[in-house]
């Protein structure tokens, strides 16, 4: 480092320095105004759904037939983590779940290894499956939604709602940006055939031999074409249905009879019944719209192009539509960065204050110059790297302005002091550098490597914070190029010599003899004649810093969002219909819509028979589910939110028992990878009785502990059906099957496609049905089911071959990993308790039942607990990695392992600091906490290194060791002071947001209390182990 200095070759070379500042400065500026933004970091979600179809299938068949032989075949998945899956009667959902430090590239390789593992197994399942259909966009975030509305009185159906916003997603579809566009809500239309089944056995015709006439009317088949010497004309044969008359119009020839359609039968064109998953918008129906965005697209240019094209086309719609936005998270980045704007402008301010009121106004330049261009450079490397701008990558930026400037403050300060050492104005710029560029550089990547773990961390939480580690090392590396190129220009530039020599001329030389300096070097004395005392209170304060950690800090995973939304999850008993889940969604909107919950709600969105989609990627998503209704409301301010929150679970839980048939809960959007309920263990177990008494027994422990509320099972209830039980000896008399009473049944409720309407690109299923009578178990016995040819060709009524029993059966069961598995599930009672600590109550208490367990069942623990003892893990795992890196650095930089063990002993005293503040400001510790622990012990090592090589250099130099240990310490107070002091305070605008404060508190507890400990134990710890004596007077 010596041969070639830096801060030399800058200060012989200025018009060059000039002129990278200026190129730096334009290109980080645009840099700036270029980098994508977004409101999370881009995350790949490592989760595939696989949804299959068995009509007719109960759910305990769908399960061991269906279910089972998917999730076998799947456990040969690369990289797979977790099956788990849900088997209801007719459908069967697979999600499949990849490890956490799946890499990003060879995810796709996986999804293809499932289609073709899917494709393999088609032929083993069982006759009349539908699917296996993969979606492995599940995770895919809408940046806006949509809701096409109709009037009331303006006479617009879902159908013509769709048509529009097909057209609106046609034109929002060629925006810079956006990836794809869905529409959600959408109902299929169907023309249905609407017939008495009496009538039909009165003309003895059968569904069957219309659905042959009418599609062999409607087919598409070509008839060649006629080659002439100049053209070449091809045949069209009419006869397809283009409109609903042509349908009510087909001829039906049968038995030597001619029918129409309409003679026989209602014809008539709706939506299909029973309807797919809904969405309403303010009460009213409605098609979403649903926009995402490419990866590391502008966020906030694609919501103005966005709202620009919607305003157009809202100016087209007919008469009585309206288009109003659903989701806006533009709006949110925008907001996001604008905090980021007004905390980063606040750090700076505090940062520049610290610099100008303890080095002066000159000095203070200095390094306030150096802030701007060190934070162009990282956007510019910002840039090259393809890093956005979202939640992390800023709060990253905040953090490492309190880092960033500490090496500059070094370089200025150690050139202030030679200047008033009397060094003339290019020695003093150059000093730094041979002095301290190497110490500082070896600081600098020490506090790097503290954030390898989360750099590094294979997790879903790592890859969601990742961009603290790659922002920060961006951010520090350029600030030391900075420090030791640029900052010596600025000095030589700004300094004031002869103001600074004076005040040294007026100290004889020595500017450290003032009375602060003084007391400093007396209290520094103290601790090393009593270096004993000051280890062993030292040690006992982390001692009782570690205890306070385990027993009075609470734990969390992430902390609770701070977006506006709030969310209302209605569950209806097992076997409901979509109808009835749809009339209790009213029934909450008629709700929301009266005094006084309108008042601080802007809108709300309700989704029957699905969850949101996903609008904001933790959003934990609720798929397929007929008792399933969902309801978003956006409110004014957190304030409302929280009103709200209150008002509602109170009404919800009234004593009056209106709400009491449904299963409720009011919830917050939460921060980071999506756990659901904050408390939830998890039983398996393959005896479906055994594994509900088993889940009893755990909800009763849970239910005891006053810090939870609302347990529940994931499932439990039975659904009702009715088994239609056959008399097959009597039903191949009269020359019925089981399938022809199936199929009858099938037809009459719910209907029999027989051919398919075409028009435009939308395929319409024309459907025969029975009139009436539909719904009522009352006639049921009565529908006629056609006997067979051989029998006389007669229709029999269901009541001579079949009788009715009411039966219940499994609504729907769900298994992890090839086990049954049931969750219990609770929200928590208060918000004095995060629900890590709540679990950790609990669990010591369902020993009992653990005990008294059959061989092949087990107690799990699961929710936000889960995943925090994943991520710790994966941190830990990087943990290594990171002591060899540090320690290589120190040995580097020290050349002694002595030297460096004294470092790293007082690396973990920052935890002192970190407990005791997050005592005090009631903060838990979580994952964004313990990024701030594992970036303080950084910070700490960095200090330390610089004091122990000035103590290795004054030694060098030939003073005794305890002189050089005094000096030392005395001459590093004030770099050392106004460093820790610039990081502490710079985190203070981020000790307001709920997202960083726990982060933002145990870095300025932790720096306080080691700042302190590293000018006074640290010298106290050195003595003790070289066992230095002080000189005689």
């Amino acid at each position: 480092m010596s041969r070639i200095n830096l801060s030399g070759w800058a200060l012989e070379h200025p018009s060059m320095i000039l002129y990278l500042i200026i190129v730096l400065m334009v290109a980080g500026a645009l840099s700036f105004l270029k980098l994508g933004r977004a409101e999370d970091p881009d995350f790949t979600f490592k989760v595939m759904v696989v949804r299959t179809h068995w009509p007719g299938a109960t759910a305990r068949e769908v399960e061991t037939e269906l279910t089972e032989r998917i999730e076998k075949k799947l456990q040969e998945t690369p990289y797979l983590d977790v099956v788990y899956s849900s088997s209801r009667a007719g459908e069967s959902l697979v999600f499949i779940q990849l490890k956490d430090y799946t890499p990003k590239s060879d995810v796709p390789e996986s999804w293809r290894q499932v289609r073709k593992k899917l494709d393999d197994i088609k032929s083993q399942l069982p006759a009349g499956v539908l699917g296996p259909y993969p979606n492995d966009e599940y995770g895919d975030v809408y940046m806006n939604i949509f809701a096409l509305t109709s009037e009331d009185g303006a006479g617009h159906d879902l159908a013509a709602l769709r048509r529009e916003a097909d057209r609106m997603a046609r034109a929002l579809r060629m925006q810079a940006d956006v990836k794809k566009v869905d529409l959600l809500g959408v109902q299929d239309e169907k023309i249905y055939i609407d017939v008495a089944p009496a009538r039909l056995a009165v003309l003895g015709i059968t569904p069957a031999q219309v659905a042959e006439a009418l599609a062999r009317q409607n087919a598409v088949t070509p008839a060649g074409f006629v080659e002439t010497p100049t053209d070449r004309l091809r045949l069209r044969v009419s006869g397809a249905f283009d409109s609903v008359a042509r349908v009510r119009d087909a001829d039906l020839a049968v038995g030597g009879r001619h029918f129409r359609v309409a003679d026989i039968a209602e014809v008539r064109r709706g939506l299909a019944e029973p309807p797919n998953p809904r969405m309403r918008f303010s009460g009213r129906d409605a098609i979403g719209i649903g926009v995402v965005m490419v990866r590391g697209g502008d966020g906030i240019q694609l919501g103005r192009n966005l709202k620009a094209e919607v305003d157009r086309l809202a100016a087209h719609l007919p008469v009585g539509m309206a288009v109003a936005t659903v989701a806006d998270q533009p709006e949110i980045i925008r907001g996001s960065l604008d905090l980021f704007l007004r905390s980063l402008a606040e750090a700076l301010v505090i940062v520049l204050a610290v610099s100008f009121v303890t080095l002066g106004l000159r000095t203070g330049m200095v390094v306030a110059l150096s802030i701007p261009l060190v934070l162009a450079m990282t956007f510019l490397l910002m840039k090259l790297l393809g890093i956005d701008l979202h939640r992390i990558s800023l709060g990253a930026l905040i953090v490492a302005l309190g880092l960033l400037v500490d090496d500059a403050i070094i370089a200025a300060e150690m050139m202030v002091v030679k200047v008033e050492q009397g060094f003339d104005k290019f020695k003093a710029a150059t000093f730094a550098y041979t002095s301290t560029a190497f110490p500082m550089l070896t600081g600098t990547l020490i506090t790097v490597a503290g954030f390898t773990p989360v750099g590094f961390a294979r997790s879903g939480a790592g890859e969601y914070a990742g961009a603290i580690f790659s922002v920060t090392t961006i951010a520090l590396l350029t600030s030391w190029v900075v420090a030791v190129v640029f900052t010596p220009y600025l000095g030589f530039k700004l300094l004031d010599v002869e103001k600074l020599r004076k005040y040294g001329e007026a100290h004889h030389g020595d500017i450290y003899d003032t009375p602060f300096y003084r007391r400093f070097r007396a209290l520094l004395v103290w601790c090393l004649r009593h270096r004993w005392t000051t280890i062993l209170v030292t040690v006992a304060m982390f001692a009782l810093s570690v205890v306070a950690f385990n027993t009075v800090v609470q734990k969390q995973f992430f902390p609770t969002s701070i977006r506006p939304e709030l969310l209302i999850d209605l569950w209806l008993p097992q076997g409901s219909s979509l109808k009835a889940t749809e009339r209790e969604v009213r029934r909450v909107e008629a709700m929301l819509a009266t005094e006084p919950f309108k008042n601080g709600i802007t809108g709300f969105t309700a989704y029957t028979g699905n969850g949101a989609p996903r609008f904001y990627l933790s959003l934990n998503q609720q798929l397929f589910n007929d008792n399933f209704g969902q309801l978003v409301l956006m409110t004014r301010t957190l304030e409302d939110r929280e009103s709200l929150r209150s008002r509602l679970i109170e009404t919800f839980e009234a004593g009056d028992g209106s709400w009491s048939h449904l299963r409720t809960r009011v919830y917050r959007l939460e921060n980071g990878p999506p756990v659901g309920y904050p408390v939830v263990f998890r039983v398996l177990g393959e005896d479906l009785v055994v594994l509900r008494r088993v889940a009893g027994e755990v909800a009763d422990v849970m239910r005891a502990n006053a810090n939870v509320r609302d347990v529940h099972l994931d499932w439990n209830e039975k659904a009702r059906s009715i088994r239609v039980e056959v008399d097959q000896d009597r039903a191949r008399q009269l020359g019925v099957s089981s399938q022809d009473i199936a199929q009858v049944l099938q037809a009459h409720e719910l209907g029999a496609t027989l051919t398919q309407y075409r028009e435009g690109d939308q395929l319409i299923d024309i459907v025969w049905r029975g009139g009436g009578e539909r719904g009522s178990l009352d006639r049921l016995l009565d529908l006629p089911v056609p006997a067979n040819i051989a029998a006389g060709g007669k229709w029999v009524p269901l009541a001579q071959v079949a009788r009715l029993v009411p039966t219940l059966e499994e609504g729907v069961i769900w298994r992890r990993n090839r086990l049954p598995s049931i969750q219990i599930r609770a929200d928590l009672a208060n918000n004095r308790i995060t629900g890590p600590t709540a679990t950790e109550q609990i669990d010591p208490q369902l020993d009992a039942v653990r005990k008294r367990l059959p061989p092949g069942y087990r107690v799990e623990i699961g929710g936000a607990i889960e995943e925090t003892a994943k991520n710790e893990a994966a941190l830990k795992a990087v943990m290594p990695f990171m002591a060899v890196a540090v320690l290589t650095l120190l040995m580097m930089q020290l050349q002694s392992l002595r030297r460096a063990t004294v470092a790293l002993l007082a690396a973990p005293l920052g935890l002192i600091g970190v407990a005791l503040a997050l005592i005090l400001f009631d903060q838990p510790f979580g994952f964004v906490a313990n990024l701030g622990v594992i970036a303080l012990m950084g910070m700490i090592l960095r200090n330390s290194v610089i004091l122990l090589d000035q103590i290795e250099q004054d030694e060098k130099a030939g003073k005794p060791p305890w002189d050089a240990i005094v000096g030392s310490a005395v001459r590093r107070f004030r770099p050392i002071m106004l460093t820790a002091a610039a990081a502490m305070l710079a985190m203070i605008p981020l000790s307001r947001q709920v997202f960083w404060g726990p982060m933002a508190v145990a870095i300025m507890g932790g720096l306080i209390v080691a700042t302190v400990l590293t000018l006074l134990f640290l010298p106290a710890l050195y003595a003790a182990w070289y066992r230095i004596k002080e000189p005689a007077a």
